[in-house]
């Protein structure tokens, strides 16, 4: 099956190399040269993965990224000239699955494709289910007691890695490690902080659903 591309960057010369190696490697793609057509291409075309530059006309990269993620969770990498480590991680956080900087290797961008196509065929379908909550791996819907819990990324995955391991007592360092991969470098607070926010969403005022394992972490038991 040929993947479908999307290509949005706005040099014209670096989209062009682009699109013809990955044409080469038999993908199908398209480009986008700003962020407003790039908003407009994914909601009306299906794509497998989404090449992203940060610095676009209209609407930028990251704004992009965060807005294709209320609507679907299609495979992003970030390629981009931007290269500090607070651009990384504001990328990451945005939404985006991978971030590459330019100048990049062609064969580890086809590598970094395999990878998170792979990972969304993996995840195909998936749902989890627990203590009065559903969430569904493909649409990132979470329903707790019927009721639809808007949640940001960071409180999905935490939320996910309690889900992906009921009775297993997750340690800070442990979800600090699996949700933010060590790219965060502020307090190591900020599990406990988004812990309680999930609270408040989930209305789990009596931690029925989130239990603390005082000194060490937390736990989601059947």
């Amino acid at each position: 099956m040929e993947l479908k591309i999307l290509i949005v960057e706005d040099e014209k010369q670096i989209a062009s190399f682009i699109k013809m190696e990955l044409e080469h490697e038999g993908y199908l793609t398209i480009i986008s040269p700003d962020g407003r057509d790039a908003l407009e291409q994914v909601k009306n075309n299906a794509f497998d993965a989404i090449l992203l530059d940060i610095m676009l006309p209209y609407i930028n990269g990251i704004e992009v990224c965060k807005r294709i993620r209320e609507f679907s969770q299609v495979p992003i990498i970030m390629l981009t000239a931007k290269d500090d480590i607070s651009d990384k991680v504001i990328g990451l956080d945005s939404g985006a699955n991978d971030y590459i900087t330019k100048p990049f290797d062609v064969e580890e961008l086809f590598a970094r494709i395999r990878v998170a196509t792979r990972t969304l065929n993996m995840n195909q379908s998936k749902s989890l289910e627990c203590s009065g909550i559903s969430m569904n791996l493909d649409t990132h819907q979470v329903v707790c007691n019927k009721k639809i819990i808007n949640l940001t990324k960071k409180e999905f995955d935490l939320l996910e890695q309690l889900l992906l391991n009921t009775n297993i007592v997750m340690s800070r360092d442990r979800l600090l490690q699996k949700v933010w991969n060590y790219d965060y470098f502020g307090d190591s607070n900020v599990v406990d902080v988004t812990i309680k926010h999930l609270r408040i969403k989930l209305d789990d005022t009596e931690n029925k659903i989130i239990t603390t394992v005082r000194g060490y972490g937390y736990v989601i038991r059947k």
